[in-house]
């Protein structure tokens, strides 16, 4: 072979190349590089082909290569008509997945919901009050000893603050939540009250669209984002009577908490990153600066910032909470969820967003039956053994070995779980992100990337064979129905949050897909797995580091045993109190004080 040929040939790779960068052939998605040279060419030679056929592992007669390169051919211009095509964000493909496998049995009957009634009195500094739960805020209000009004300026001044510490807010919402807490108190005041959320300031993670204000994403590339939709979960709270305070800060698309603003930081420490990439709402509800904040994960992105700053998050089974106006990352994934002070107030939030929507069409139907009553001693519970086994830091294995001897005292029997043999590829999910990020890609804003590097899994998207996704999902099937026999004989299971080190990487848990999350060997194992799978877990603190940062113990359960999950971390939580500390953001040394 000649020089010449050899160069003709690369030219055909090249060109290849650029080609399925933007099309595809027989399900090929590939990164879209040297596009522009295939528009040039105008057809698919046979050595491009050839290259192409090396992904599928698979070897194909001369007659079958000539059939698929005339089909290669011919899908061009559909592609091209393809692209043309604007897509809105809040269109996601004709399928939903579902948590459930064979032979899970839920509870379809809808109960009343309760909530605790806890007896409250105006503290003579109302900023004693800022780190109260839900609960107790509601009890301030319904009586009347305190405005939403004044609750709402309170939260306010204390955002404006001490945002220059955390970095925590992207856009403050003044004027709105001014308009909305007047609004509560008019209809407070006339009797007509809408439930424990009327009159209570929160904050939105920025991917959560609130109509007529930005929508960031976090990134530089949308930061002049404004949306002309609003989040069902918005509408949903708004209704409720909450008080939207300020859009809160989120890991660039979603990962980590690095936004174009900076690193959002961890009340507790401030040398620390918050963890992400729900960054904002974990930061400023550890901090008292809102009383809840709503966020999201695709993978550890409301896990590992809870446990971080030691505040409540609330993981829920997927399909219980509407995602419809909220950047997506994987639609087979993506939950949204609350981070709180306590374990009720997680309940709280879900009685008014875990219904359907006429929108997204993955969110069930199933009631979300909430009882702060619950007799916990009925629960069959179990405990990851081989993760607690795992744990090396003696810090953090003390606090775990200590909780579990407080569920012991509360007269749960706790039984050993193993982790079933396997793993949860999550590699197919950057297909979905790099569908939803396919205009980004394309128009070359990513360069206006604060983090250049967050965008190429969604170039790598392109490499990933459209059957080779089908067949993870099909794997994940098969983990799913591995993973549900494994916790078939418990209701709630116990996993600490193990990461080799007792703490929680700096760099932060990622909301993207692939991503490994924060937990590492057995714990990390499981994470993946049951995050994959779609199960309900709550994270909780149960002590302090040595850094001065909340360590964390995670309480899972089955889908759709969202109730069961709650009832036992507020167990815990009313006998441990941990939840009760706060950080002092005056201080020069984070000493936990007691609310």
């Amino acid at each position: 072979m000649t020089l010449n040929d050899e160069q003709t040939k690369d030219d055909s790779r090249r060109k290849f190349l650029g080609f399925f960068s933007g099309a595809g052939l027989g399900g090929t998605l590939l990164p879209g590089v040297l596009w522009a040279q295939l528009q040039q060419a105008q057809r698919i030679t046979q050595p491009m082909l050839t290259d192409a056929l090396a992904l599928s592992g698979l070897t194909f007669t001369e007659e079958d290569q000539r059939g698929l390169l005339r089909a290669a051919n011919q899908n061009l211009t559909r592609f091209e008509d393809l692209r043309k095509t604007s897509i809105p964000n809040n269109v996601g493909p004709p399928f939903y997945f579902n948590p459930l496998v064979p032979g899970m049995k839920v509870n379809r009957t809808k109960l009343p919901v309760r909530f605790s009634t806890p007896k409250v009195k105006r503290p003579a500094n109302l900023e004693d009050a800022a780190f109260w739960p839900v609960t107790q805020l509601s009890q301030l209000l319904r009586t009347r000893q305190v405005t939403s009004l004044e609750l709402t300026e309170m939260y306010l001044a204390r955002l404006h603050r001490y945002n220059e510490k955390l970095n925590c807010v992207v856009t403050f919402l003044d004027d709105l939540a001014r308009s909305q807490a007047k609004q509560a108190d008019a209809e407070i005041r006339a009797g007509k009250l809408r439930g424990p959320l009327h009159g209570i300031p929160w904050g939105a993670k920025d991917i959560i669209a609130v109509k007529g204000y930005k929508t960031t994403w976090g990134s530089a590339a949308y930061k002049d984002q404004t949306l002309d939709e609003e989040a069902s979960v918005v509408e949903m709270l708004r209704e409720a009577g909450a008080v939207l305070l300020a859009k809160l800060t989120t890991g660039e698309l979603a990962q980590g908490d690095q936004w174009f603003g900076g690193q959002t930081k961890n009340p507790w420490n401030l040398s620390e990153g918050s963890s992400g990439s729900s960054a904002g709402p974990a930061s400023a509800t550890a901090a008292g600066l809102v009383a809840f904040g709503m966020g999201s994960e695709t993978s550890g992105s409301i896990l590992s910032p809870a446990a971080r700053c030691g505040v409540t998050g609330l993981r829920p089974t997927f399909g219980r909470i509407s995602r419809y106006g909220v950047m997506t990352l994987s639609w087979t994934q993506d939950r949204l969820g609350p981070l709180c002070r306590s374990a009720e107030d997680c309940a709280v939030l879900m009685s008014v967003t875990a219904k359907p929507d006429g929108r997204d069409l993955s969110v069930s139907e199933l009631p979300f039956n909430w009882n702060p009553r619950h007799d916990i001693r009925k629960l069959r519970v179990g405990y990851l053994q081989a993760a607690f086994d795992e744990a090396t830091n003696p810090v953090s294995k003390a606090f775990d070995q200590a909780a579990l001897a407080q569920l012991e005292k509360l007269g749960v029997k706790l039984v050993p779980v193993n982790v079933p043999e396997g793993s949860a590829d999550a590699a197919g999910f950057n297909a979905e992100s790099g569908a939803f990020f396919d205009e980004l890609i394309r128009s070359g804003r990513d360069k206006q990337m604060s983090n250049p590097p967050r965008a190429n899994s969604f170039r790598t998207s392109r490499l990933l064979p459209a059957v080779e996704y089908l067949r993870s999902q099909r794997l994940r099937s098969m983990m799913m129905a591995k993973l549900a026999e494994a916790t078939a004989d418990v209701d709630v299971y116990v996993v600490p949050v193990n990461t080799g080190g007792g703490g929680i990487g700096r760099g932060g848990a990622g909301r993207g897909p692939g991503s490994t999350g924060f937990q590492q060997g057995a714990a990390g194992r499981h994470f993946n797995m049951a995050n994959t799978a779609g199960y309900p877990a709550i994270s909780v603190p149960h002590g302090f580091l040595e850094s001065g940062s909340p360590a964390a113990l995670t309480f899972y359960g089955q889908p759709f045993k969202d109730t069961e999950v709650i009832a036992l971390a507020k167990a815990y939580q009313d006998a441990s109190g941990f939840h009760l500390k706060r950080p002092n953001l005056d201080a020069t040394s984070q000493t936990p004080k007691s609310v």
